[in-house]
């Protein structure tokens, strides 16, 4: 594939309040091996949640919150494709007092043009009562020495604090978390500086072992020497370069040795695909249900991967055979966010894709362990049709017992306006209630003020930030402010939240698979890295029971295979269980 470089233009067409309650290891039954649990389910009959009531309804809080975050894209006029791809944010406990802190990614200028005081990202301490304060200074994470995109987020030492890793164009950076509310660059010893175009990345524990191992997905080779590319039609029109007049760059996997170090396995676990790979998203779970983590990349107007872990410390790449490459017509599209949830609670992991203007963002029903595209049947796929989408997230976000989806949406192209009237470059972000069955409806235009308003979306992370027991939204836009949306009203149903810690596995339980019955009907999530667009969310599940008034059962099976039944959890509380 050409690539754009010093020799001249290209043309380019767009084609705080709750009780906790802790369980470790003596829950009322326990067992060990996934049998255990998966006998327990057997039996069970339909989901029988409340039915949808009113939409949920979100309220831009940003400005009384205290989050003040400038997003800088470093825009210069030369178009380099970097400029236009925005950044993530995170929701993370960094300083272990049990509430939700956050980190806006800080882009700023490329390495040519970098000032001395080039901006940096910004870590917001939570003070309780909706409120925030900026610590980055104290806590030296500002990543302003990089053109930062993405962030993942994990306490990858399994000493009990939330360690950060940001992904740059160029060399990316690990954060340890000291415990001390300040943390200490150790990318060099650690050995995670890939110096490439860093995009979405993810902490997992392939290998089993009980430490976190890491997953980036690598964008694009773009040379800063690139010139902006002239459109096909206008070639007066300067315009950003379309991504497939560049090289793909390969992804990385690094294995967690237990030291402080890590090693690159990637080509040795067959997770290289470096021709074909434009990797944008991540979305790191077990798909098939084998008690394995496997890996899905959305890539950017090339097939997604979908990489299946075997077990032996290889993976292989099954997303032809598993139907989630291409859309249901056999296209690729241009990938961004991307999520695992279970939307039709069968117990097998759906999936959602989100993509450019003129494609829809794709739904894939999981049939145990093969996808479906279910774009059109689950009502998705019109109303994102005008839409460039990134970040997204499905989350219960009215409490009803049905996971909802949230999109972020904004154009690539400045200049898209000039181009075609149909399209804008700031769009509005959109919320799907989900009605059952595995369908959705667009519920925007009922779910608050903030809906009607148009930005330049990138990343997005989703947590309960007050701890009121509805899920909010931290959105991170391009060259604008970030925004903090606050859930009202999904609170009025009931709640459970739990908290899974590991012991034999991982210290923060990812991976682990928790089961929520209640009035016969049963929910799973699992503990998840990555997803949605650059951006890390939440790792306390929190699951919406509609009008049930107690929990049946809670199982919760982790990496190691060990699991813990718990009956009768309370509800509107947060559940705390060790791994035995």
């Amino acid at each position: 594939m050409a690539r754009p470089t010093a020799d001249g233009p290209h043309l380019s067409t767009p084609p705080r309040g709750e009780d906790v309650h802790s369980f470790h290891g003596a829950a009322p039954r326990s067992c060990l091996g996934r049998a255990c649990v998966v006998l327990l389910l057997v039996g069970l009959g339909p989901p029988t949640w409340a039915d949808a009531g009113d939409p949920m309804t979100f309220t831009d809080v940003t400005e009384s919150s205290g989050i003040a975050f400038q997003h800088v894209a470093g825009m210069t006029g030369r178009k380099h494709i970097a400029e236009t791809m925005g950044a993530g944010a995170a929701f993370l406990d960094y300083d272990g007092d049990g509430d939700l802190d956050a980190y806006l990614v800080q882009s700023g200028f490329l390495p040519d043009e970098r000032p001395p005081d080039n901006p940096g990202g910004a870590l917001y301490e939570n003070v309780g009562n909706g409120r925030f304060r900026d610590v980055t200074g104290t806590a030296g994470v500002a990543n302003d020495a990089g053109y930062g995109m993405g962030i993942a987020v994990a306490d990858y030492d399994n000493d009990g604090d939330q360690d950060i890793y940001i992904t740059n164009y160029g060399p990316n950076v690990l954060y340890r978390n000291d415990g001390d509310g300040s943390f200490t660059d150790v990318t060099g010893d650690a050995g995670v500086g890939d110096d490439r175009w860093g995009a979405s990345a993810a902490f997992l524990d392939y290998d089993a072992d009980g430490l976190l191992d890491l997953f980036v997905a690598n964008y694009l080779h773009a040379p800063l020497d690139m010139l902006p590319c002239r459109n096909a039609d206008n070639p007066d029109l300067l315009e950003y370069c379309h991504p497939r007049l560049f090289e793909g760059v390969g992804d990385v996997l690094y294995r967690n040795n237990g030291d402080g170090t890590f090693a690159d396995v990637s080509q040795s676990a067959g997770v290289v695909n470096p021709l074909e790979g434009r990797g944008l998203g991540v979305a790191i779970a077990d798909y098939n249900n084998d008690g394995l983590a496997d890996i899905y990349v959305a890539n950017d107007t090339t097939r997604n991967f979908l990489y299946e872990n075997n077990g032996d410390g290889t993976f292989a790449d099954v997303s032809l055979l598993a139907g989630c490459g291409y859309n249901g017509m056999g296209l690729p599209e241009g990938g961004m966010g991307v999520d695992f949830g279970d939307i039709d609670d069968d117990g097998w992991l759906d999936l959602i894709s989100v993509h450019s203007t003129t494609e829809t963002n794709t739904l894939y029903r999981n049939l145990q362990g093969y996808f479906m595209d279910a774009t059109t049947a689950a009502s998705v796929g019109a109303p994102t049709l005008p839409m460039t989408a990134f970040g997204t997230d499905f989350a219960d976000f009215d409490n009803d017992g049905i996971l909802d989806l949230f999109v972020v949406n904004g154009h690539v192209q400045d200049v898209i306006e000039l181009l075609n009237d149909a399209y804008t470059y700031p769009q509005r972000d959109q919320v799907f209630r989900g009605v059952g069955g595995g369908a959705f409806e667009d519920v925007s235009s009922q779910s608050g003020p903030y809906f009607s308003e148009r930005h330049v979306g990138r990343g997005a992370a989703f947590g309960d930030y007050d701890d009121d027991g509805d899920v909010d939204v931290l959105v991170s836009n391009s060259n604008q402010p970030a925004v903090l949306l606050r859930n009202d009203g999904g609170s009025e149903r009931s709640w459970l939240r739990v908290i899974v810690e590991g012991s034999v596995s991982n210290r923060d339980g990812i991976g682990a698979r928790v089961h929520v019955t209640t009035a016969g009907a049963t929910r799973m999530a699992e503990v998840q890295s990555g997803s949605s667009y650059c951006s890390a969310s939440d790792r306390r599940l929190l699951f919406g029971l509609g009008d049930a008034t107690r929990v049946e059962r809670l199982d919760v099976t982790w990496p190691s295979g060990r699991t813990v039944e718990l009956i009768d959890a309370p509800v509107n509380g947060t559940v705390v269980v060790s791994e035995p």
